[in-house]
């Protein structure tokens, strides 16, 4: 038998005594890689497991769409900021983990909304999880971007889990009279909303908590209404640490942060959800917890810290 010395030799002899090929340039032709990386984004808050999730980024006319203000105020600080005239807004969820429920707060658009958004299942299940696995659903308030995915294709996205939303919202939106009432998109709005929870509603999987009552136990909530009637922050606290599940205090991290007097045209009542966001702001200041937004860019988690303006928002550092 050949010792591996000789079979080496024979190798390396053969390498030598081949004839030189000068080598052929590269082409290193590829097409581009469209797809970003899973939208997921995962952090313990005290003992308990906290993933933020992405359900996509829709180009929102923002300038346009902020009121006590002038488009061209809010375009120039836009800009400055070194955003578009259609700024990408991020639309996120998260997902709680706490040894013993799996909890899904705000389930993101589904297919509402255009094809660069509804893709909270998909990052559930890239971040290990899977939609079978969520016991509850609770909505910081039930407008589309919120709960469009609580259906797909007809059937409860979240088969097992049971949906949880603030009293006075739930009985805004699913009540036929104010759909009735409703004019422009808030129309539209109804009858989303009447597509989306009411399925939870006949299957027994709805329930409704207070206002700043628990929506399960381990779970808070603060009453921050006028973007929607029942517009509710849900809160975590674990080991001396917490963090505030915002929804809509704000859209977007830059204007309303220094200058939380303008409002959006989404809002029901602008006035109340200009009081609210002064609120949410000086608790998070004092506070010192984290908070997570709807739509801040993702993963829309960090701190609020009071400035030379008013406030500043701090994003965490995610690697």
């Amino acid at each position: 038998m050949p010792s591996r010395r000789s079979i080496l030799k024979g190798v390396l002899s053969g390498i030598i005594a081949a004839p030189f090929v000068a080598p052929s340039p590269a082409f290193a032709k590829a097409p581009y890689a469209a797809v970003q990386a899973p939208g997921f984004y995962r952090l313990k808050i005290g003992s308990v497991e906290v993933t933020a999730l992405s359900d996509g980024t829709v180009a929102l006319p923002l300038a346009k769409l902020y009121t006590n203000t002038s488009q061209q105020y809010a375009q120039n600080v836009l800009k400055d900021a070194f955003l578009p005239e259609l700024v990408p807004t991020s639309v996120n969820a998260f997902l709680v983990n706490n040894g013993d429920r799996l909890i899904l707060i705000d389930a993101g658009t589904g297919a509402y909304l255009g094809p660069s958004l509804g893709k909270l299942v998909a990052n559930i299940e890239a971040s290990g999880y899977k939609v079978d696995d969520i016991d509850d659903v609770i909505l910081t308030h039930i407008h589309t971007d919120h709960s469009g995915g609580l259906m797909s294709n007809g059937k409860r996205t979240f088969p097992n889990a049971t949906l949880r939303v603030n009293e006075r919202e739930a009985k805004f939106w699913l009540s036929p009279e104010n759909a009735r009432a409703a004019t422009g998109i808030v129309k539209q709005h109804f009858r989303e909303a009447d597509q989306c929870v009411t399925p939870y509603v006949k299957a027994g999987k709805f329930e409704t908590f207070a206002d700043s009552a628990a929506p399960i136990p381990g779970l808070g909530s603060i009453l921050y209404a006028g973007h929607t009637p029942g517009h509710s922050a849900i809160t975590l606290e674990s080991e001396g640490q917490k963090i505030v599940f915002w929804g809509d205090i704000t859209h977007g991290d830059i204007l309303q942060f220094d200058e939380p007097g303008i409002a959006i045209e989404f809002d029901i009542d602008q006035k109340a959800a200009v009081d609210a966001r002064n609120i949410a702001f000086r608790q998070a200041v004092a506070g010192k917890y984290l908070v997570a937004g709807a739509h801040i860019a993702f993963p829309g988690i960090g701190h609020v810290r009071k400035d030379s303006t008013n406030c500043d928002w701090l994003p965490v550092n995610y690697s």
